[in-house]
Formats: C-alpha cells, sequence, structure tokens
C-alpha cells in the first residue's frame, strides 16, 4: 500500500439536512495528503438533505476533494452503501453516516493502521456527543458500560482485533470479496459483513485512536426505535449466521422476561414479584451516577430513562424479531457487489 492511497468516502443519508453538511466538511477538512473522493448516496429524504447535498457537489466540482451524489431509490442503508461502492473508485474506502463528525486525522490514521496490522476493516470509537439536557443523556448511556457492555466501540478500549467496529475503513478488495453488503440486513449490516470478513481470514482491528462524533437520537421515541430495530436485527444475524451470539446480547432480552414476570407476578400473586423491576430501576439509577459525571443535573436526571429504553427495546426488539425476516436473509445470499458489475436494488 502506497503511504499516501487515494481514499472513497461513503456516505448513506437519508433526511440528514441538520449534520450533512458538517458532516462533509469534516471529511473534506481532513488532515490527509492522499487523493479523496465522496459519494454520497441519497435516499428519498423528504427534508432538505438533496438540496444540501446538490449545493456540495457544486461548490466542490473544482476542488481536489470532490463531493458527487448516486440515487437510492430504497432509502435502505446497505443499498445506499453497495450503490456509492459502485460508483466509488480508490483502493481504500471509508465509511461515513449522515450525522457522524470524523476526527481531523481520522482518514490517516485509519490508513497508517490498515498498513500496520494488515487488517481488512479498522475502526474505531463512537464518540456520542449530544447538544441538549436529553441527547447528552443518551450519550452517557451509550458510553457507559451499563448501557451498552463491554463494546469497546462504545466505551473505549484496547486496540487490537474485534468482532466489529463502528462504520468502518476498509480495504476495497475485502468488500468486493465479499459482494459488499448484504440488502436483506436493514440494521446490523455492518455487524454481519465483518463477521463474513472474520470467517474468510479476515482480520477487524479496533482502535481508540479513530474517533467518530455523533448525534444520539433527538426524543425517547426515535432511541426505541432505534433499539428495538437493532435488537430485531441482531436476532437475524444470530439464526442467519450460527456462533455469532455471546452473552452481551441476551443480557436485554433476558431483562424484559424477567422484569415482564416480576410485574406479573406482583399484580396477580404477590406483592413480592414488584421487587424485580424495582431492583432493575435501582441498579440503573445507582449506575447511572458515574456515567453522568459532569453533566448538568438536568442531564443526569434523564440518563435511566435512556438506559431503560435502549435496555427494553432492544430486549424488546431481539424476542419479537420475525422469522421471516432470516428467510429473506438466507434467501438473499448472493454477492451484492463485484468489481465491473452492476446491481440492481
Amino acid at each position: 500500500m502506497n503511504a499516501t492511497p487515494p481514499v472513497s468516502v461513503i456516505m448513506p443519508v437519508l433526511n440528514e439536512e441538520r449534520y450533512l453538511r458538517t458532516s462533509v466538511r469534516h471529511i473534506l477538512e481532513q488532515e490527509y495528503d492522499g487523493e479523496m473522493e465522496v459519494v454520497i448516496a441519497l435516499g428519498p429524504s423528504t427534508d432538505r438533505t438533496d438540496e444540501i447535498a446538490a449545493e456540495l457537489v457544486r461548490e466542490t466540482a473544482s476542488d481536489r476533494r470532490r463531493v458527487h451524489t448516486v440515487p437510492n431509490p430504497t432509502g435502505r442503508t446497505p443499498a445506499a452503501l453497495n450503490a456509492a461502492i459502485q460508483a466509488s473508485r480508490h483502493p481504500i474506502v471509508v465509511r461515513v453516516d449522515g450525522h457522524g463528525m470524523l476526527s481531523p486525522n481520522y482518514i490517516a490514521t485509519a490508513v497508517r493502521l490498515l498498513e500496520e496490522t494488515g487488517a481488512q476493516n479498522v475502526g474505531g470509537v463512537m464518540h456520542a456527543e449530544g447538544e441538549n439536557a436529553w441527547e447528552d443523556a443518551v450519550a452517557a448511556a451509550m458510553t457507559s458500560k451499563i448501557g451498552v457492555g463491554n463494546a469497546a466501540f462504545h466505551t473505549g478500549g484496547e486496540a487490537g482485533p474485534a468482532e466489529t467496529v463502528y462504520l468502518g475503513v476498509f480495504r476495497r478488495e475485502a468488500l468486493e470479496r465479499q459482494g459488499g453488503y448484504n440488502v436483506e440486513f436493514v440494521r446490523a449490516q455492518d455487524w454481519e459483513l465483518n463477521f463474513r470478513i472474520r470467517e474468510a481470514g479476515g482480520l477487524i482491528w479496533f482502535s481508540p485512536e479513530l474517533r467518530v462524533q455523533y448525534r444520539p437520537r433527538p426524543s425517547v421515541k426515535a432511541l426505541a426505535k432505534q433499539y428495538k430495530d437493532y435488537g430485531r436485527w441482531r436476532h437475524v444475524v444470530a439464526r442467519y449466521h450460527q456462533g455469532s451470539i455471546n452473552l452481551r446480547y441476551l443480557a436485554p432480552p433476558t431483562a424484559v422476561c424477567v422484569i415482564a414476570a416480576g410485574l406479573v407476578v406482583g399484580a396477580v400473586l404477590t406483592p413480592l414479584g414488584f421487587v424485580i423491576p424495582a431492583g432493575y430501576l435501582a441498579a440503573i439509577t445507582v449506575g447511572s451516577v458515574p456515567a453522568g459525571k459532569g453533566l448538568p443535573l438536568k442531564a443526569r436526571l434523564q440518563i435511566p430513562v435512556a438506559l431503560a429504553t435502549m435496555h427494553m427495546s432492544w430486549g424488546y426488539g431481539f424476542l419479537t424479531s420475525p422469522r421471516s425476516l432470516a428467510k429473506r436473509v438466507i434467501a438473499s445470499r448472493r454477492p451484492a457487489v463485484r468489481a465491473g458489475e452492476t446491481e440492481t436494488v
């Protein structure tokens, strides 16, 4: 690999008017000497996302680092990623979301780590930061072990091999070898792709040197939907890839079942059943204290709500994930992206 190989940055976007321009600015201002392109895959947005993207294309038309767009009529993230990969041309592919803000040396560090480790994909920390009290509470929950367990890309940790990483900086050859993202995985497509890369003998590498600023969901309802979808699709991964589940992923559905049982017992048989949900509430309240260190009181008070929303929604999604989703995924076991081929999505 050259010291400064050219890179393609791919972005799946849908209704990202709030952050798209800032996210792209963080890409274009990277401290990286190599050639760079940004490919934005546009879903059917109902806000000003397309207009902002068109402005970015015009503004960079004569620049060394240019932005261009491709359509993603399905609006689905994996289809957007595959369309952007196909429209890009460089040997290193950097995934960025429309609400993610790269640290200034993110790409340079990732390219160096690919060379040093021989990995097929490298990634780092999803550094959640809010812009108000609720988002600060969610960010604290998402970066705490009581919120997400020992997931290094949420909480940080030592550099080393990993099951998956946040977003990712890939060797194009690894993406083409795996046929890109499985378009049936509306969620959990990163985990599923990284599993296939590892099964083929490739290395996934986590490094805390890589940081992407992430904006949390702005409401309880949006957070609940996000985590319900996470749980739902993580169960699909477990059905699709035997041996891909571990105790950390089983904790939320177990908690949902135990708490529900406690509520039923408490309401029907004996008030002692309420000890279980009360114990859970006490645990997340106590756990929110270190998680909220340094935050204003208004944000600290909302951390237990964020934790409960994440746990219960993820667990409920996992438990109610329909088997028909796994059947659709299995039926789609075909290469999605190959060099020189086209894809219909």
